[in-house]
C-alpha cells in the first residue's frame, strides 16, 4: 500500500481513533514527525522547538483522530493546520513574555504626597456619603456590588418585588451622587 494514498492515511486515522491502534499511529507519526518538522525549522523554529511542537501536535492526532474527516481534508493539509496554528500560538505566547519582562512595565512613579491627600480626602467623602445611605438601601447595594448578586437573586433571597430592589439601589446612587457633589467645606 503507497502512504502517500489517502485512503490508507484515513484508514490509519480511522484505527487509531476506533481502536486506540498503536501501530497505526507509529506508522502515521513515522511518515508526518519528520516533514512537520521540517517544514516548522524552515519558518525560523529552532529544530528543539519544532521537535516539541511536533510531539504537540501528533498528540493531537492521538487523542483528536476521531476529529479528522477525510472528506473535508487530507491527513496532511489537517496535522499541518494544526502546525501552523501551534506555531502562532507559541509565538504569541513567547512575544507576551518578551513584552512582560521589558523595563517599562517595571517602572512605576510614586504618588506625590498631594495625590495621597486628595485620595484620602475622596476616601473619606466616600465613606461619609455611604454613611448616610439608609440601612435597607445599604443593605442592597452590598448584595449588589460587593457580593455580585443580580437584581433577581436580591429579590428572591430578600423576598421583596424586583422592582422595590432596582428602585432602593437607584435611590441609594442618587443619594451618594448628591452627597459627592456638594461642595467640600474648610475647617
Amino acid at each position: 500500500m503507497n502512504p502517500e494514498d489517502k485512503d490508507h492515511f484515513a484508514d490509519l486515522v480511522k484505527r487509531v481513533a476506533d481502536e486506540r491502534d498503536q501501530m497505526a499511529f507509529a506508522m502515521l507519526f513515522d511518515h508526518f514527525a519528520p516533514r512537520l518538522k521540517s517544514w516548522l525549522v524552515k519558518r525560523s523554529m529552532t529544530p528543539d522547538e519544532a521537535e516539541e511542537l511536533v510531539q504537540e501536535v501528533m498528540t493531537v492526532l492521538w487523542h483528536r483522530a476521531h476529529l479528522y474527516d477525510p472528506a473535508r481534508s487530507s491527513l496532511s493539509t489537517w496535522l499541518f493546520r494544526i502546525a501552523r496554528n501551534r506555531r502562532i500560538d507559541a509565538e504569541r505566547r513567547a512575544r507576551h513574555l518578551r513584552e512582560a519582562h521589558e523595563p517599562t512595565f517595571f517602572l512605576t512613579e510614586a504618588p506625590g504626597v498631594d495625590t495621597l491627600l486628595e485620595s484620602e480626602e475622596r476616601d473619606a467623602r466616600v465613606r461619609d456619603a455611604l454613611a448616610q445611605i439608609p440601612d435597607e438601601q445599604m443593605e442592597l447595594v452590598r448584595a449588589a456590588f460587593f457580593l455580585g448578586q443580580t437584581h433577581s437573586e436580591i429579590a428572591s433571597s430578600r423576598g421583596l418585588p424586583l422592582g422595590t430592589v432596582k428602585s432602593r439601589i437607584r435611590l441609594a446612587f442618587e443619594r451618594l451622587r448628591r452627597a459627592l457633589e456638594e461642595p467640600v467645606s474648610e475647617t
